[in-house]
Formats: C-alpha cells, structure tokens, sequence
C-alpha cells in the first residue's frame, strides 16, 4: 500500500476533476475564443470554471487571470507591477523565505536596477508586520509575503501586514503567494487586503500545468507575454480549458473545514508519535498550519533517509520540489543548524491521508535511524 505524504509538491488529481478534464478533451473541446457554436461551448466551460476560483478568493470572476502554474503567477505578479510602477519608485520588499519562483524574479529585478528587500523571519519563521513596515517608504511599489510557507507550514499574518503597508503607503501594490493555502483556510482578497493573489490548480487535487493570478479591479500591470487577446492581454495564448476546468471542479470540492478538522487531528497524532523517536527535531511551528509538519532525522541526510523511505512506499519530500534537492533556504533563514538544515524532511497531508499513513511513517523512520545513522 503506498503512503503519500508530499502533497505540498502535488496531489492526486480528484476523480470529477480527472474526470472534468477528460470530458473536455474528448467532447467540448473547441477553442474558447473561436466564434461557433464549439467554442462558444468551450467559453463556458472557461468562465464557469473562473467563477469557481474567484468564489473561494471572495473576488470577481473578471479579477481571475488564468496561468500555467503558481510560478508563472508569480512572474507575472512582480514583473508586472514592477514595469507598471518604475516610474513611481523602485523598492520591492519580498520575505527572505519565498518560494523560488518569487526569490529568483526579486532576484532578475535587482539585476535590472530595482532595489530589492527581503525581510528574515523570527525563530518560528514567521514574517513579522513590524519588520516589513519598518522598511516601507514613499519609494516602494510592491510588497510580496506568502500566506503559509510551503517548507513548514508557518502561517504569516498577511492581512495584519498589507493593512499596515496600505495605512503607511497607500500606493503600494500588495502581493501574495497563496499556493499552500488555497483550499485549506479560507481566503478572502479584500480581507486580506490583497491586490494580487498567486493560486495553483495541482496543490488541491487538480492537475498540473494551471494556476491563476487575482489582480484586484484597477489594479494595473503590464504582461511579459504577447501574442494574444486571451486573458484580457495578461496572459496571452489558447487557454488550456481541461486543465482550468478540472481546477474549476477542484474548487467546488473544497470542504474546507471539515478537511481542517481532520488534517489537525492527523498533525498532532504525527507530532506525538515523532516526538516519541528519538533524534527526531520537529522544526514546524505549534501554530503552523497542519497540513505541513517540518522534522529533522538526526545524523542521517535528507536525501539518504528520504530513499530509504522508499522502500517502504512512503514518500515524503526533502524540501520544496522547485528547489531540487538544494539546501533550504528557508530553514537556514529561520537560523537553525547545518546538520538540522541537512537532516530536514517534509511531511505534508492531503484529505486522503489517514493515521495508518503516519504509523509507516515513524515505524519506517525508526527503523531507518537505527540502520543509517551507524553507516
């Protein structure tokens, strides 16, 4: 039986949304801009699958931009506020503790001449209001926190920060990457005081290849992509309809409560049972959220004791996906140890996991301590 506990890399596509998206692309499979009777078709599938995203945010249907993915979003998001706002200022303050697809555009932007700020978390990696506000003045344009973090589960009070960046400075553009949390707590844009919002469709049970950015009305940026008039020119090109579709029905499967519930319950039991494994560092904060939980195995590496779970059929990860096996820069922003940087395994939840998933788990740990750690 396998155990799959990486579900922050990705998650298996539900069985409507795999369904939806085969439908697509066996029958309705007109072009969405195409002016017949096909492609009117197709059209509503697009906009009924729009309106089911922009539901879960609390926006508009015409504030939601579909996308290739979480990073194709965030692309968009910072090299499109920073080429509309050069004019106005060239600060940008992003978290040290971003995903890479933020880490590395903050990263092309300051080659090209922008000034760019990332703000290091507290022991608990979390990014404090206070520490961003203090850098926020009348030449910044844009500020990009996470929600949650996509290493450890730490939940950042974005709506307390972008209020507090918005009293400051009224003109700063707001951005966050809500990957990790979409579908798991409810978000609102206008609670979060958003004006942009990164979403991705394989990170709650739809497939890979889709994402979408929630640009706030009014809010103005200038696209890195020409070609097309789809997507009201932010993301030009035919619209990958089974992929958006099936993220549209991934979305009216949310129970987000009810899975909350039952992914916190299955958390605490993990966390107790880890504890109990000596050698065992649980890197998460309490307060994390529970679909995340970050650990460290002793003197064995990440990637030996993640193989070794294997064998098992248990899957974990190392760390972020995107980052390919290189060193945390996460847990290294948070201070904590080479060797518990080196040791570190990720184990995130999905509605499918059940507490049998998590005995293998620390029996197959255990076990892989007492045999590696003496290699």
């Amino acid at each position: 039986m396998e155990h799959y506990l990486d579900n922050s890399a990705t998650t298996a596509v539900s069985e409507k949304a795999a369904e939806k998206a085969y439908r697509v692309m066996v029958e309705n499979y007109g072009n969405p801009s195409s002016l017949h009777l096909k492609g009117m078709n197709a059209e509503k599938e697009l906009e009924a699958a729009r309106r089911s995203v922009a539901k879960r945010l609390g926006a508009q249907s015409e504030e939601i931009f579909f996308t290739s993915g979480g990073t194709e979003a965030n692309n968009t998001a910072l090299f499109g506020v920073a080429q509309a706002r050069k004019r106005r200022g060239n600060k940008i303050i992003i978290s040290s503790v971003e995903h890479s697809s933020i880490i590395e555009s903050a990263q092309k932007l300051e080659n090209d001449g922008f000034e760019v700020v990332r703000i290091s978390p507290n022991e608990n990696g979390i990014i404090t209001p206070d520490s961003v506000l203090q850098e926020v003045d009348e030449n910044t344009i844009l500020v990009s926190v996470m929600c949650v973090n996509n290493e450890t589960g730490a939940v950042m009070p974005v709506s307390e920060i972008f209020s507090a960046v918005k009293e400051k400075n009224s003109e700063v553009i707001c951005h966050t990457d809500a990957v990790q949390a979409f579908g798991k707590i409810a978000l609102n844009a206008r609670r979060l005081c958003a004006d942009l919002i990164t979403v991705s469709a394989h990170k709650v049970h739809a497939p890979k290849g889709c994402g979408a950015l929630y640009i706030k009305k009014g809010v103005r940026i200038v696209p890195h992509q020409y070609g097309g008039e789809q997507e009201k020119k932010i993301r030009p090109g035919t619209e990958a309809l089974p992929l958006i579709a099936s993220f549209g029905v991934a979305c009216e499967e949310f129970n987000i409560d009810e899975n909350y519930k039952k992914i916190s319950e299955l958390n605490e039991y993990a966390r107790q049972k880890l504890k109990s494994i000596e050698g065992v560092i649980i890197n998460s904060p309490e307060n994390a959220l529970p679909y995340v939980l970050n650990i460290s195995v002793g003197r064995v590496r990440s990637e030996t004791m993640l193989h070794f779970l294997e064998e098992f059929d248990v899957f974990v990860s190392s760390g972020s996906a995107c980052a390919k096996g290189k060193p945390s820069h996460v847990l290294n922003a948070m201070g904590l140890s080479r060797e518990r940087a080196d040791s570190a395994i990720r184990i995130s939840f999905s509605k499918y996991n059940c507490k049998e998933d998590v005995d293998v788990l620390c029996r197959s740990i255990e076990t892989g301590l007492s045999v590696l750690a003496h290699r």
